[in-house]
């Protein structure tokens, strides 16, 4: 496989294929360079499409993504047959060849399977959606127990780099007093947040204890991933799974 793409190192069966791109192999050009698959991002149209063109040939998807409208809420939705997009942040599905998929630039996606490779699903989790529930409503969606699902972290913001407020640090602990080991303070009022600790807490509380990924950080690899947070204006990278 190309090092424009990494796949997941986790125990899927073998019939459930994911992935995430990163920024490498496209046509795009500066800022986006150079694989976006972002078409609300100010990129050239034509580029856009020719990247989604490369990324649907290139790791032979069974169709193109289900593309979704983001918006750092906790909607999941059930990948639409006839790809009518949706505005929510994460989607699931139980039939083969549905090609679930988020985008993300400093965000944290995660991609689910159960243990049988019965259904599969991707999920958007920024610090907003994390708050407001996205990996609980997607493991509550899928047709499984979350005992038997599997999570992968894919490529976020690390730990060194994002820094947040007392806001952000306070809605998670209201809602979790164990999210405090996930923050580290800088200087008053200002915290570096663990994304990938955040969302282990998450899932484990959701019951779901076969977690694997983390440890990237987009923000400091500039030459691998897009990061929001470091350019301002720049592409996405896209996280998927499907089922043969």
């Amino acid at each position: 496989m190309s090092a424009n793409y990494l796949k997941p190192d986790w125990p899927a069966p073998a019939h459930v294929h994911a992935f995430t791109t990163t920024r490498r192999g496209g046509v795009s050009q500066a800022p986006y360079s150079a694989l976006n698959l972002a078409d609300h991002v100010g990129d050239s149209p034509q580029s856009v499409a020719q990247n989604r063109h490369l990324l649907v040939e290139q790791l032979q998807l069974p169709s193109p993504p289900y593309w979704l409208n983001q918006v750092h809420g906790s909607v999941v939705v059930e990948v639409d047959e006839a790809n009518k997009p949706a505005t929510a942040d994460a989607s699931f599905s139980d039939k083969k060849a549905s090609v679930c998929a988020v985008m993300t630039a400093d965000c944290l996606p995660v991609l689910f399977c159960d243990m049988a490779g019965r259904c599969v699903a991707a999920a958007h989790a920024g610090w907003r959606g994390l708050a407001v529930g996205v990996l609980e409503a997607t493991v509550s969606a899928m047709p499984v127990t979350p005992a038997r699902l599997l999570a992968w972290l894919g490529p976020a913001i690390g730990s060194e780099a994002f820094e947040v407020g007392d806001d952000v640090r306070q809605v998670f602990l209201d809602r979790h007093r164990a999210a405090d080991f996930c923050f580290q303070p800088v200087s008053k009022g200002k915290w570096l947040a663990d994304i990938y600790g955040l969302a282990r807490l998450r899932l484990e509380t959701a019951g779901v204890t076969r977690i694997y990924g983390g440890g990237l950080c987009t923000f400091q690899e500039a030459q691998r991933f897009y990061s929001y947070r470091r350019d301002g204006v720049t592409g996405r990278m896209v996280s998927m799974i499907w089922m043969d």
